[in-house]
């Protein structure tokens, strides 16, 4: 008994022993502290993006779609699920440092061989009554179960962090359907004013045909322009209603249950203030999957002291108290009480090969943890510089196709008077609408390409994520 005491002191006091490296995070020596190379571009301040980022764009109906996407999203609720699975898979990896505890009773009516009594014949016959309480605790004598909890604390932060990423990507997601609900609408008033100007030029070239000032070849050739015009019409309203069905189900809903602002929508959202952008360390620290990928490096870490922890003895505790009796009053009785504790010490010395193997893969899989983490944060710095430079690059094509809009709506309201007038051939009248409607066009297609690079942008960006600020 005094030996059992001693080697349970022992273990006890070894069991602050945790072999494995220590996990150290990376990130604060990732080369990529300082300010982003894009973000001296004029329309860029280096403020931090706020939390509730898409309020920038001063839509109510952005506000309300994603707080709707938030609340029924089925990818968020996915990764809600995982996250509570992660949870609850670290509370019983927790539970292995709480004594396991073992309670059995049964009763019987049975024969004894004779054979094991060294008689001839049957051996007797009767009751058997048992009961027993056992009580079991691992010594975390190397700190195995140590290492395994960081583990498992690891991948629930990493499991938060692709619920962060799921966030994130759905506000984005939905943001993008509605500009591009609204620029399908867009485009389709601009459709619908091109008809208009050609209907009219159309119909000015029929009355000059029918008073002998027209051909029937100019005719012919203003119902073809107007016509191709037409023709783009159904396209457009298929772009809207895909994006309006995409809304929908973003926001938890059936596809033809779309929001009715939505449909009638036709400008695509933008913000009108300069877009604050961080520097690329509290990029780093804000983009969600950065933090997963570090999240999965501490884990692995971890997981390799967890490999090493088989290297060395396993100590167990164990203690049982029980009775056997005839008759279920007999279990009560001293006669039919037993017990026993101790310790069990198992060892796999001297076969280590299979541990040092575990050890290896284990080590092996936190230099691959490592080589992500340090491929998610390149990736990351690529996607918001890429983003910058295309954000400003979208700027500038919608500046430069407001002013040819506005100088080819001035050239054929010209061709169109000097036509009228005589002074001009039909085939001029042709071209500048021609110009117009492809300028007025591409417009449209530049400011939805505007829209959708800040949508791109905050993405990069990585914000969305955390809680905004109450009140």
């Amino acid at each position: 008994m005094k030996r059992t005491l001693i080697l349970l002191a022992a273990g006890l006091t070894l069991s602050g022993c945790v072999v494995g490296p220590n996990y150290v995070s990376p990130a604060p020596k990732a080369p990529a502290q300082g300010d982003l190379s894009q973000a001296s571009a004029a329309g860029f301040v280096a403020d931090e993006p706020p939390a509730d980022w898409w309020r920038l764009f001063n839509d109510p109906a952005i506000e309300r779609l994603v707080n709707e996407a938030l609340a029924a999203n089925t990818d968020l609720r996915v990764a809600a699920a995982n996250l509570r699975q992660a949870r609850a898979v670290l509370r019983e990896t927790r539970s292995a440092r709480l004594p396991s505890t073992t309670v059995n009773a049964q009763g019987g009516y049975g024969q004894v061989s004779g054979s094991t009594l060294g008689i001839d014949g049957p051996g007797p016959r009767g009751d058997s009554y048992q009961a027993s309480f056992d009580v079991g605790y691992q010594v975390d004598l190397f700190g195995k179960i140590t290492r395994a909890i960081q583990a498992g604390r690891a991948d629930v932060e990493a499991s938060q962090a692709a619920y962060d990423l799921a966030r994130v990507t759905v506000v984005a997601e939905t943001i993008r359907a509605y500009s591009d609900a609204c620029a399908a609408g867009q485009q389709l008033a601009v459709s619908a004013q091109t008809l208009k100007l050609q209907e009219d030029t159309f119909d000015l070239t029929r009355r000059l045909e029918a008073g002998g000032r027209g051909t029937g070849l100019q005719t012919s050739q203003g119902q073809a322009l107007l016509e191709q015009t037409r023709s783009t019409v159904p396209l457009y309203e298929a772009q809207r209603k895909a994006a309006l069905f995409r809304l929908a189900v973003l926001t938890g809903k059936p596809p033809a249950e779309f929001p009715a602002d939505a449909a009638a929508c036709n400008t695509p959202p933008v913000v009108k203030q300069a877009i604050p952008v961080g520097n690329g360390a509290t990029l780093l620290a804000r983009r969600a999957d950065v933090r997963a990928a570090e999240r999965r490096l501490a884990s692995a870490t971890a997981q390799v002291g967890v490999a090493t922890a088989d290297l060395y003895p396993n100590i167990s505790i164990g203690g049982s108290i029980g009775s056997t009796a005839n008759s279920p009053e007999g279990l009560f009785k001293s006669s039919g009480l037993n017990f026993s504790i101790g310790p069990l010490l198992s060892f796999s010395f001297p076969n280590m090969s299979v541990a040092r193997a575990r050890i290896a893969q284990a080590r092996a899989g936190a230099d691959a943890a490592l080589a992500t983490f340090d491929g998610t944060w390149l990736t990351a710095l690529q996607d918001v510089e890429t983003s910058l430079a295309a954000y400003v690059a979208a700027g500038q094509q919608v500046e430069a196709l407001r002013r040819a809009r506005e100088a080819s709506g001035e050239a054929a309201r010209i061709a169109r008077l000097r036509y009228r007038s005589g002074a001009e051939a039909f085939q001029t009248v042709l071209d500048a609408e021609r110009t117009q409607a492809s300028n007025e066009l591409l417009l449209a297609q530049a400011e939805s390409g505007f829209s959708d690079a800040t949508i791109t942008l905050f993405l990069a960006l990585g914000g969305g994520w955390q809680q905004p600020p109450q009140g």
